[in-house]
């Protein structure tokens, strides 16, 4: 296998993506985001990559071209995941907001990674968004990525893949488009599986990599307080609960909610039997998943439930750490993408050599 294949990555964040592909053999080259905390995460992080903080679409190609000096056509992969917010459930609901590429935000960063794409012309490409994108309704978005993609000569695979079937301790189903100009990818098989079928391991949950981080020492940490008004309510919520088991269609014989009034994920309590479910990108004292010891989530929880290790240093305040993280692509579903990658171009490589 080559060394050192080259990455290039795009809306880099805190380097979740970045992290796994590392791992599986990417030098990242050069990275891009435009907040100054993930910068600051980043170059701690990764401080053999050159960063530049910006936005994608202020980028052009002659910066692309001199941060990558004469690497700059020898590009092996570019990877990058276009912020979600205009493809999340989140659109549905929000009526007053625009959606897909109607939305200024979602067609800049769109048009901005498939213009870095034809830039470099690496020899893959990772897109990775939320579930939403591969919906019918945004069915414009994803045309224009794939045509485009193909246009300029790629074979394009297209997949959802939950990062709980790759041994990360959470229900985190996401959305590739991978490419290929030599070729066709094949998405990795799972590792593992909900019930422990097909010989694989089951899910990892979500108490077997946090127990060791609930002490007597922090047990009482005020700090993390959840519930807020509805503290002593959320006390009677079983974990793996939400604000339903406080309802008369469940049987509360005094019912606080009605009946779907609220978002699903509303004082909803991790068990610690299961995975958790997707951590979301906002730190809350009322939307989950919350601890199932009755508060919020500390920093640290977070990252073994993204799959981080735990000494991945962060830049900012606990809301701020907690938005990189959340925002992340779990490493160690990264890892398993890059490996199958890796191993494809590094035999593409020795066949063109």
């Amino acid at each position: 296998m080559k060394n050192e294949l080259k990455s290039v990555s795009l809306f880099s964040g805190c380097g979740g993506m970045d992290l796994g592909l590392e791992k599986a053999g990417f030098q990242i080259s050069f990275a891009t985001d435009n907040d100054k905390h993930c910068k600051a995460t980043y170059e701690k992080n990764f401080p053999q990559s050159k960063f530049l903080l910006s936005r994608i679409g202020d980028i052009s190609r002659s910066d692309i071209e001199s941060a990558l000096g004469k690497d700059a056509t020898d590009i092996d992969l570019l990877a990058g995941g276009p912020p979600c917010p205009p493809f999340s459930k989140s659109r549905f609901y929000r009526k007053d907001m625009p959606r897909a590429l109607d939305d200024p935000n979602g067609l800049e960063t769109i048009e901005g990674y498939l213009n870095v794409l034809d830039w470099i012309r690496p020899r893959a490409f990772i897109l990775e968004n939320v579930k939403g994108l591969s919906y019918k309704v945004h069915s414009q978005a994803l045309d224009t990525i794939v045509q485009r993609a193909e246009s300029l000569g790629y074979n394009v695979a297209l997949k959802t893949l939950n990062a709980a079937n790759f041994g990360v301790p959470q229900m985190r189903e996401r959305f590739f488009v991978v490419g290929l100009l030599d070729g066709e990818f094949k998405f990795p098989a799972p590792t593992h599986s909900k019930d422990g079928s097909n010989g694989l391991p089951k899910w990892p949950t979500a108490g077997s990599v946090m127990s060791d981080l609930d002490t007597e020492e922090n047990a009482d940490d005020t700090g993390h307080f959840a519930g807020g008004k509805y503290h002593d309510l959320l006390k009677k919520i079983p974990p793996g609960e939400n604000y339903l088991h406080l309802t008369a269609e469940r049987g509360c014989a005094n019912p606080v909610f009605k009946w779907r009034s609220r978002y699903w994920s509303y004082l909803l309590k991790l068990s610690p039997e299961k995975p958790s479910w997707t951590i979301q990108a906002r730190r809350s004292n009322n939307m989950g998943p919350l601890h199932w010891r009755n508060r919020i989530l500390r920093i640290a929880e977070v990252k073994r439930l993204q799959s981080f290790p735990d000494h991945f240093w962060l830049s900012g305040t606990t809301e701020q750490q907690w938005r990189q993280i959340g925002n992340a692509v779990p490493p160690g579903l990264a890892h398993m993408l890059g490996l199958e990658l890796a191993k494809h171009l590094s035999k593409s490589i020795e066949v063109t050599a």
